[in-house]
């Protein structure tokens, strides 16, 4: 009751090569069983026989059956060959030579004939016969890979192909099958073909001044060469780079000017134009209008030519002395070939850059900071000095406020005082006098906001104060004037202390010695006694003063620091009553029962 007998195929293609593999189904689309006997296993049990003795003999399985177009895949036969071909509608050949490539492929035993494309032949190349099995006879037979070899005739639909070479891998499959490889000939090459091949020689025209040989000879043809105009001499004149075109064609000159961008000059394309110009002239009379008429060969002995330019070479051309320093890579080939001159090297014509005239800065005359007095040097047009915009946001409204004396030999200065005010966000300095009534002297503006110069530094070099330079008993100068510093603000003390590194150590000391008696003060102060309690015993101790002779209170203060030798702010009992015996003041016991004998000296 079977219908179909099919086989499932068991040839198949992977990544480009060709391999069997196991059937999926048996014949007519029956199913295999997994635990079914393999191929290898049937061919053993086919070669079993029968024996009594020693057993089965084995026999070896045939070998495994492979298409030839799995066994010859992508395996080609490549030959060189030629053929001729009859041109029979030219004069110039007769006939032609083609050569081709034949190949043969053994897969299908099909074979196809590519002839090499050639650019502009005018033939139609590419692939002559396609691809497929060619006849041999009228009998029906086709070629076979056996019937080719070296140096026979092939006759393909009526055109008869001449073997000649073939490649290595043709070689030795011949070979391998028994076949005798005929040696190789030479590929013969189309006459024509070589003959176009060949340069033609050019004919040689006769020597002589013949205009109609020189044109067509030197048509194209210019000399360049790189000039200088040196047009100094006039009003307004300077150094004009020209270019010099020589045309060899008719011996005509052309001068064109190089024009910069913004060089000022109107952009005309031609300084001289085109023509022959005369070198040497015919000595003539002198009512020769020569201005009016045109110059004709027989008013010039000699033109211009090739040989009056050259590299270093000065001509002068209609009034006009033009100097060649360079020339291009045409005009250098032209003079070597003709002139043999082998010399090209260029003529340096740049101008030597004019010594910088060292800027002479005047000296300071003393109005405003030196920094905008020199803006006036450096410019037509002065600009502000540049500031330091960080520095002003971070110390903004940061102000170090002191307390100075005026150093002056005048008796009225000696009680002045003054408040001196760095401003940290552009290290400027105010003096500012605190107005006394019934003084004699107008307080107010001292000193405007300014940059105070150090004295010794120049106006080149000028060297600011600097908030390390203000200490307690320390000395400014301020353009001639003398001032010490006696006294600082407590932000100064708060100031320097958060900001110790930026500042030496003895700035930072000095002014904590200067701080620390008050601080003493402050915590004798609030130790305990009452604040009434101490203001009735000054006041005591201020009307047992005022009834002894009048004594100098500044001396008074100095002998008790004199005695401070450590800088505490406190004296013992003993240097205490010392230096009161010393100025007579009194000290009656009621008092000092009251006074603390380790008081402070401000307190005293």
């Amino acid at each position: 009751q079977k219908t179909s007998f099919h086989r499932s195929q068991t040839l198949d293609f992977k990544n480009g090569y060709a391999f069997s593999r196991l059937p999926r189904e048996g014949i007519g689309g029956e199913t295999l069983f997994a635990n079914q006997l393999s191929q290898d296993e049937l061919d053993d049990l086919c070669t079993k026989g029968t024996s009594l003795t020693y057993g089965q003999v084995k026999r070896p399985a045939p070998s495994r059956f492979t298409p030839a177009f799995v066994a010859y895949d992508k395996k080609v036969l490549k030959f060189d060959a030629y053929f001729m071909e009859e041109v029979a509608i030219s004069a110039e050949e007769h006939y032609r030579i083609r050569q081709v490539g034949l190949y043969y492929y053994l897969e299908d035993d099909s074979m196809c004939i590519i002839e090499p494309k050639v650019k502009n032949s005018g033939l139609l190349q590419g692939k002559l016969m396609k691809r497929h099995r060619v006849p041999k006879n009228e009998h029906g037979d086709y070629y076979h890979w056996k019937d080719l070899n070296l140096g026979i005739d092939l006759t393909i639909y009526g055109r008869t192909y001449r073997l000649v070479n073939c490649d290595c891998f043709t070689k030795v499959f011949l070979e391998s099958q028994g076949i005798v490889v005929n040696p190789p000939e030479e590929l013969v090459l189309d006459p024509y073909t070589e003959q176009r091949r060949t340069p033609v020689q050019k004919p040689i025209m006769p020597a002589g001044p013949d205009p109609f040989r020189q044109f067509l000879t030197y048509d194209t043809k210019v000399l360049r060469f790189y000039a200088i105009w040196d047009d100094t001499n006039c009003a307004f004149g300077d150094h004009h780079p020209c270019i010099i075109h020589y045309f060899l064609a008719d011996d005509t000159v052309e001068v064109r000017e190089v024009h910069k961008r913004n060089d000022g000059r109107d952009p005309f394309p031609a300084l001289m134009r085109r023509q022959r110009l005369p070198k040497i002239f015919v000595d003539k009379n002198k009512n020769f209008p020569s201005c009016v008429l045109e110059i004709t060969d027989h008013e010039v002995q000699e033109w211009y030519s090739p040989k009056d330019f050259g590299i270093g070479k000065t001509v002068t051309l209609l009034g006009r002395t033009f100097l060649i320093y360079d020339c291009d890579k045409f005009t250098q080939d032209f003079y070597r070939e003709k002139y043999g001159i082998t010399d090209f090297q260029p003529v340096d014509v740049n101008k030597k850059p004019l010594e910088k005239v060292p800027q002479v800065i005047p000296p300071y005359n003393g109005f405003g900071i030196p920094e905008d007095s020199l803006q006036n040097c450096l410019s037509l047009f002065p600009k502000p000095p540049r500031k330091d915009i960080i520095k002003m946001l971070e110390n903004n409204l940061k102000v170090l406020r002191y307390q100075v004396a005026l150093e002056s030999p005048v008796p009225e200065d000696k009680n002045r005082h003054f408040i001196l005010s760095y401003f940290l966000s552009d290290d400027t300095i105010s003096i500012y006098e605190p107005p006394v009534k019934n003084s004699g002297i107008l307080g107010g503006k001292y000193l405007k906001r300014t940059k105070v110069t150090k004295p010794g530094s120049t106006p080149e070099n000028p060297i600011y104060y600097e908030p390390s330079d203000l200490t307690i008993g320390s000395t400014i100068e301020v353009f001639g004037h003398r001032f010490v510093i006696t006294d600082a603000d407590e932000y100064v003390l708060n100031y320097l202390e958060r900001n110790a590194e930026s500042f030496p150590a003895a700035t930072v000391q000095s002014i904590r010695d200067h701080f620390l008696p008050r601080k003493v003060a402050v915590d004798t102060t609030s130790s305990g006694v009452p604040k009434k309690d101490l203001d009735d015993l000054i006041v005591e101790v201020q009307k047992e003063l005022k009834l002894q002779e009048p004594f100098n209170t500044r001396q008074f203060h100095e002998a008790f620091h004199h005695f401070d030798e450590e800088g505490s702010g406190f004296l013992d009992k003993a240097r205490f009553l010392n230096v009161c015996d010393t100025f007579h003041v009194p000290t009656s016991t009621i008092l000092l029962k009251k006074v603390r004998w380790k008081g402070c000296c401000s307190c005293g």
